[in-house]
């Protein structure tokens, strides 16, 4: 009989490469959540994996195309436990408290031990030219055109008022989940999620038409 795809010495290999990759980019995350991007080494991976060095070289070529494949890891994290989650059938001002209210109870949970991975990442390589800063912007952008879109898109369902400036509010409400995330962090503040998110209801119930407050609710 012949022996399955599934079954071959390369297939089995193939997975088992993935699996390898994919633990250690779960710990790189970990690791630069707190410790920052350039806080990853190979050594560091290996000796918390069990591995050997030379043995994770195999998956990445270089200290940057670790780094980099770890900010993309983060990002598949974050889209899964906050944008996905947020999103689910809703449309408009609906989803944009949803996912404030995700992002905020992404950061209590603490799903990277640092707190949220690219608040960290964006203040290490803001000012640092470069192909991780560019991944970072990349995603960040993403973000706020994310919040900016779900803004607009509320403008025309008539429920935030037409004159509001889409970015200016995406970029408040942003602001606000970053200096959350800070107090958070740095000062062990648990009120810092609950004063973040009174203060972008509260500025949402500033442009929100009458007929739209209940969704706030």
């Amino acid at each position: 009989m012949t022996q399955s795809l599934a079954d071959t010495p390369k297939r089995r290999r193939t997975l088992q490469g993935q699996q390898t990759r994919q633990a250690v980019l779960r710990i790189a995350v970990d690791i630069a959540s707190v410790e920052g991007l350039e806080g990853l080494s190979l050594g560091r991976l290996a000796s918390e994996l069990g591995k050997s060095k030379s043995g994770l070289f195999a998956h990445f070529g270089s200290m940057e195309d670790l780094q980099l494949a770890t900010v993309d890891a983060a990002y598949v994290i974050f889209q899964n436990e906050v944008i996905d989650i947020a999103l689910n059938g809703k449309s408009g001002l609906a989803a944009i408290w949803s996912l404030c209210n995700t992002w905020f109870s992404y950061i209590e949970r603490k799903v990277f031990r640092g707190g949220c991975f690219f608040a960290g990442a964006s203040a290490e390589f803001d000012s640092r030219p470069g192909l991780i800063r560019d991944k970072i912007a990349e995603i960040m952008n993403n973000w706020l055109s994310l919040l900016t879109n779900l803004i607009r898109e509320s403008q025309k369902m008539g429920e935030i008022e037409p004159n509001v400036d889409a970015n200016q509010l995406a970029f408040e409400i942003n602001a606000l989940g970053l200096g959350a995330n800070w107090a958070f962090q740095l000062f062990d503040e648990p009120k810092a999620i609950d004063w973040a998110k009174t203060a972008i209801l509260h500025r949402l119930q500033s442009v929100v038409t009458s007929n739209s407050l209940p969704l706030l609710s």
